[in-house]
């Protein structure tokens, strides 16, 4: 018998990543995959694990996320992305938490992650508590492009057991992502009013190597804390270049 649980998942070219996170939540009744117009072989794998698949465009990572909620079938949902995986002791405690008699509206869990093999335990990665499993009348997604969050209305609690995460495979990822966060980051910023010059990108690009690398301590994560300390920096300095251009093009 498999779990009551219904689990949402965005996608956007997610071959190499996705077989190995719907083995992770098989244990679930429902799967809901809300695909971004995939060029590669991603919804072919969705519907191999008998995933219900929808193919939407682009909405930003909040709204794609909550869309995909919608058609969640059961009360209970859980959030989980592409590069992320619930091991054996998760899934139990997750079973656990939504067959209880005692149980809260959503649960949080710590996730650990990993680059280039290794878990990352510095640079603001660990502990990274995030709210992933409530019930579905008393949850949603912030409408936000990029960084969003799940708000909760009633009583949160840690649940036992990692959310397993591996935002990338090597550093060729890490620069795919600095692009595509940095464009999403200046974009969130212009909504909000924010303005930019390079003095300030500069500034703002130094503070986040710093705090990553020194005051949260990644150089204790050897070469990989570096990098992740450096592409962090970058994701920042082009962010704030990119919204420079954003208004300069309003402008013109």
């Amino acid at each position: 018998m498999k779990a009551p649980l219904s689990v949402a998942i965005i996608t956007g070219n997610e071959s190499k990543m996705l077989a190995a996170c719907l083995e992770s939540v098989s244990f679930a009744d429902d799967i809901v995959v809300v695909d971004s117009e995939s060029t590669d072989q991603t919804v072919d794998i969705a519907r191999r694990f008998n995933c219900r698949v929808f193919v939407e465009p682009w909405k930003g990572f909040g709204r794609q996320k909550m869309s995909a909620v919608e058609k969640c079938r059961h009360d209970w949902v859980l959030i989980v992305d592409a590069d992320e995986r619930i091991p054996e002791e998760t899934k139990e405690a997750i079973v656990k938490a939504i067959q209880g008699a005692d149980t809260a509206d959503g649960y949080s869990f710590f996730r650990k992650a990993f680059f280039n093999g290794k878990w990352i335990k510095h640079c603001g990665w660990w502990p990274d508590e995030i709210v992933r499993l409530f019930r579905k009348e008393k949850g949603r997604v912030t409408d936000r492009a990029v960084h969003e969050s799940i708000e909760v209305m009633g009583s949160v609690r840690r649940l036992s057991g990692p959310i397993l995460h591996y935002p990338a495979e090597d550093t060729d990822a890490l620069l795919k992502k600095i692009s595509a966060y940095s464009t999403l980051g200046a974009r969130e910023l212009a909504k909000s009013g924010q303005k930019a010059t390079a003095s300030k990108a500069f500034t703002h690009a130094l503070t986040s190597f710093v705090k990553s690398y020194f005051i949260k301590k990644g150089f204790l994560d050897g070469r990989e804390g570096f990098i992740i300390s450096i592409t962090g920096s970058v994701t920042t300095f082009y962010k704030y270049i990119k919204l420079m251009e954003l208004i300069d093009r309003d402008r013109g």
